[in-house]
């Protein structure tokens, strides 16, 4: 049962900033090669967990809530929210590029009724 009289806090981004939860940091490489301890790579991949309002409502920034995006961690300001400290607050000019699946040209969408094969 929860605690009446204590809230949660949350956190807003103001101004053209969005709030990013970093990916973990991953020690080996998609071909299978274990990097060492010393080796650094900063991570620069994350989703999107919060938006300014004024990054929410400007059509310049085609963001959305869980995003995974692609950053440049120098301006990114940590937040110390959470055990892990994985949230950064990050300006949305360091915001590099936004993971996106293509969509399906019309001739290869399903028709309204049709069953999808999986």
């Amino acid at each position: 049962m929860p605690e009446t009289g204590r809230s949660l806090e949350i956190i807003e981004p103001v101004g053209l900033r969005v709030l990013v939860r970093k990916d973990e940091e991953r020690r080996t490489t998609r071909g299978g090669i274990h990097l060492p301890d010393e080796a650094k790579i900063p991570v620069i991949t994350g989703r999107i967990v919060a938006l300014s309002a004024q990054v929410e409502n400007d059509p310049d920034y085609p963001l959305s809530k869980y995003d995974k995006v692609i950053l440049d961690p120098r301006n990114s300001i940590p937040v110390d929210f959470e055990k892990d400290n994985r949230l950064f607050v990050v300006p949305v000019e360091d915001i590099v590029a936004v993971y996106r699946r293509p969509e399906a040209p019309a001739s290869e969408q399903p028709e309204e009724g049709e069953d999808l094969e999986f």
